[in-house]
C-alpha cells in the first residue's frame, strides 16, 4: 500500500538516512547529502517550501537546497527525456542551476520500454480479463532487461557508441519479435540518446567511490530517498501489484552499493490514514463518504498519473509488517490534520479470517482479499492541528491517536507533520 508503510532512514555521516518518498512528510532541508536508491518517474511526490508546490518524480528532495549534494544511484532507472523535462519543470519554479550526480551503473529507461510497457497492460488485460494498472513509465520491462542481461547501462552510452548503438539495436529487435505491432524509430532515439549523453557526462561518478568518500569524508547528514513505499517492494510487497526494485531497507545497499553497516536510524514515515493507487487489496479502504473526505481533504492524487487516490482508516497490521522488514527505530507521522475534522477514527489493528484473528499479514493476494479487519475506535479531537509545532501543542485525543499506534506497532513516535507543510 503506497503511502501508510513508507520506511525512511535518518543519521548523520558516517551512516545514511534511508526516507522512502511516498509519504513526502519528513524536512529535507536539515540534511546535507541526498541520495536516491530506486525506482524511476513512475513515482512522485509533492515538496512544500515557503508555499511553493515542487513536484518531483527522479530527483531528490534535496535538489531544492543549493548547498546539499544529491546523487542518483545505481537502482534507479531514468528515462532521459523525462528527466530533462522535470528539471527544466522545476527550473521554472525558481529551481535554477539544478546540480546533481549520477552513478555509472544505472540502466537508462528507453521509449521502447514505455511502449511495451502499455502493450503489456493491453496482454494482461485481454489474456487475465485484469491489468496491474502501471503507470506505463516503462520501468518493468526496464528492470526485465537489467535482471535478462540484455540491458544497457549508462557507462555504454558513455564510451563506444558504436558498441552501443549494437547492442541498443538488438535489445530492440528482441523486443519487436515479442511485441510484432511495436513500432520502434531506432535512429531516431539514438540520435537522441547521443545528445543526452553529452548533456549528463560531467554529471556521471563511479558511484561505489562516490558513496565511499561521501561515507569516509568530513562528518555531514544524508539522506536516502526511495522511490515507493514498503508494500511496493517486489519481494515483500503485495505481489503482484508492486513495482520491479526493492523498496525496502535491502534496497539501500543494493541500490547504492553501501556496507550495512553504514545505515543508520530506521524512520517509518506514514500517514495518519492509508492510501493506495490503482489496483491491489486494500483490506481497511472505505469507498464511502469517509474515504471520500480524506481523499478531498488530502488531495490525494497521484503525482505521476493523476489518478485518484484511494483512501481508508490506518492499517497497523501492515505498518507492524513493514516494521518486521525494516527494523524502524521510530516513526514520523504525517498529514495528522486531515482527521481533524472526524467525529471518532478508526484504525485497523487485526485482521480475522472466518471470524478467527489471524496473527500475520498474508502474503496472497486471494488470502488478503477475503481479510476482515478489526478496528479500534477512537473519539476525534474535533480542533484544528495545523498550528502545532510540538507535542504538548497538540489536542489530548490526537497524542492519544498517536500513543495507540506507538503502542501497537511497538515503535516510538519521533515526530508528526501537518499538511502540507514539511515536519
Amino acid at each position: 500500500l503506497a503511502s501508510a508503510t513508507a520506511p525512511a532512514l535518518l543519521c548523520p555521516s558516517p551512516g545514511l538516512t534511508p526516507w522512502y518518498r511516498s509519504s513526502g512528510g519528513m524536512r529535507p532541508l536539515i540534511f546535507r547529502c541526498f541520495f536516491l536508491l530506486q525506482g524511476g518517474n513512475n513515482a512522485g511526490h509533492t515538496v512544500v517550501v515557503d508555499g511553493k508546490e515542487y513536484d518531483f518524480h527522479l530527483f531528490p528532495s534535496g535538489i531544492i537546497n543549493p548547498k546539499a549534494i544529491s546523487f542518483i544511484g545505481n537502482g534507479v532507472v531514468i528515462h532521459l527525456p523525462g528527466l530533462f523535462e522535470e528539471a527544466e519543470k522545476n527550473e521554472k519554479k525558481g529551481l535554477y542551476r539544478i546540480i546533481f550526480n549520477f552513478s555509472l551503473y544505472w540502466q537508462p529507461v528507453f521509449d521502447f520500454h514505455q511502449a511495451v510497457d502499455g502493450l503489456q497492460e493491453v496482454q494482461r488485460q485481454a489474456q487475465e480479463g485484469k491489468n496491474i494498472g502501471t503507470t506505463k513509465k516503462g520501468i518493468g520491462p526496464t528492470y526485465s532487461s537489467k535482471a535478462a542481461r540484455t540491458g544497457l547501462r549508462i557507462c555504454d552510452l558513455l564510451s563506444d557508441f558504436d558498441e552501443f548503438s549494437s547492442r541498443f539495436k538488438n535489445l530492440a529487435q528482441q523486443y519487436k519479435s515479442m511485441f510484432p505491432t511495436l513500432e520502434i524509430d531506432v535512429e531516431g532515439q539514438l540520435k537522441k540518446l547521443k545528445g543526452y549523453a553529452e548533456k549528463i557526462r560531467p554529471m556521471v561518478r563511479d558511484g561505489v567511490y562516490f558513496m565511499y568518500e561521501a561515507l569516509h569524508g568530513s562528518p555531514k547528514k544524508i539522506l536516502v530517498e526511495g522511490a515507493n513505499a514498503a508494500l511496493l517492494d517486489i519481494d515483500f510487497g503485495t505481489y503482484p501489484f508492486v513495482t520491479s526494485s526493492n523498496c525496502t531497507v535491502g534496497g539501500v545497499c543494493t541500490g547504492l552499493g553501501v556496507p550495512p553497516q553504514h545505515v543508520g536510524d530506521v524512520y517509518g514515515v506514514v500517514k495518519a490514514y492509508t492510501t493506495r493507487v490503482g489496483i491491489g487489496a486494500f483490506p481497511t479502504e472505505q469507498i464511502n463518504e469517509i474515504g471520500d473526505l480524506l481523499q478531498s481533504r488530502g488531495h490525494e492524487w497521484g503525482v505521476t498519473t493523476g489518478r485518484k487516490r484511494r483512501c481508508g482508516w490506518l492499517d497497523l497490521v501492515i505498518l507492524k509488517y513493514a516494521h518486521m522488514i525494516n527494523g524502524f527505530t521510530a516513526l514520523a507521522l504525517t498529514k495528522l490534520d486531515i482527521l481533524d475534522v472526524l467525529d471518532e477514527i478508526k484504525i485497523g489493528v487485526a485482521y480475522k479470517l472466518g471470524g478467527k484473528r489471524i496473527p500475520y499479514f498474508p502474503a496472497n493476494q486471494e488470502i488478503l482479499q477475503k481479510v476482515e479487519v478489526e478496528y479500534e475506535t477512537m473519539p476525534g479531537w474535533k480542533t484544528d492541528t495545523t498550528g502545532a509545532r510540538k507535542w504538548e501543542d497538540l489536542p489530548p485525543k490526537a497524542q492519544n491517536y498517536i500513543r495507540c499506534v506507538e503502542n501497537h506497532v511497538g515503535v516510538p513516535g519521533k515526530s508528526f507533520c501537518r499538511s502540507p507543510s514539511c515536519c
